[in-house]
């Protein structure tokens, strides 16, 4: 069995302080990095670039709306035209921090309120589709696990890689359950790491309503900004590890490098 797990970095903004980069980079096969248009400075993001390829851990354009007031997490209407050079200016800028700091981008993944739009929206999805193909067409492409975004990706030739998240409740069609309602974040580390080992071992996972949805992921998403995430994070590995999981990048995965 393996899985790849990911968070959420390079999110700090000048004085304001976002995770712990660094211990999470520790415990992560995956980085999600910021790009500036939710978080992140360019100082700060390039810092955590060069902790990641220290680490050896693969790196990803965490791209989002134009959104810093509100954290990349309220819905934009943008145009067409305006959200893929959105996304491609961001991918480029990561792109230039990534090789300063020795390492490349290898895959994308959208932030906050894109990630859920797109996932359902055929129009925005296909203009981020756009965007990455346009720049670089070997970039994975990050999706919510069963969402129709899985298919208009892999119909326009990106590879997919499907993701569950391990402390966000779900709802029993797959989706998340949106944070303005009761249950959308989980806090208790033991019972996510229970959680997250049953769904790489059975695939399934327990729906707030108390149904089994079926989910299948090759990578797992660790929000590196709610309280207690590291020690999140570190119960999560140290249980898939003691259960015979092997953590690795899905990039080294697809590319048959030996676990």
């Amino acid at each position: 069995m393996n899985i790849d797990l990911n968070s959420d970095l390079g999110e700090s903004f000048g004085a304001w302080r976002m995770g712990d980069d660094a211990a999470m980079l520790d415990v992560v096969s995956s980085a999600n990095v910021a790009c500036g248009f939710h978080a992140g400075d360019p100082a700060g993001i390039l810092a955590t670039l060069r902790a990641a390829a220290a680490r050896g851990v693969t790196v990803g354009a965490h791209v989002s709306y134009p959104d810093l007031a509100g954290f990349g997490r309220r819905n934009m209407d943008m145009a067409s035209s305006d959200l893929r050079a959105a996304v491609i200016y961001q991918i480029g800028a990561l792109q230039g921090l990534a090789a300063a700091a020795g390492t490349r981008v290898r895959y994308v993944k959208p932030h906050g309120a894109l990630y859920n739009f797109i996932a359902h929206d055929e129009r925005q999805a296909q203009d981020v589709i756009a965007a990455v193909r346009a720049i670089d067409a070997s970039l994975a492409l990050v999706v919510l696990a069963g969402s129709p975004l899985t298919g208009w990706a892999r119909a326009a030739g990106l590879r997919t890689v499907a993701e569950a998240f391990a402390d966000r409740g779900y709802r029993p069609d797959g989706s998340l359950v949106p944070r303005s309602q009761p249950g959308a974040v989980l806090h208790d580390p033991a019972a996510v790491a229970q959680r997250m080992a049953r769904l790489v071992r059975d695939g399934t996972v327990t729906a707030d309503d108390g149904s089994t949805v079926c989910i299948e992921a090759q990578s797992i998403c660790l929000h590196g900004d709610s309280p207690g995430a590291v020690a999140m994070a570190r119960a999560l590995r140290e249980r898939l590890l003691a259960e015979g999981v092997t953590i690795r990048s899905f990039v080294e995965a697809e590319e048959g490098v030996p676990a």
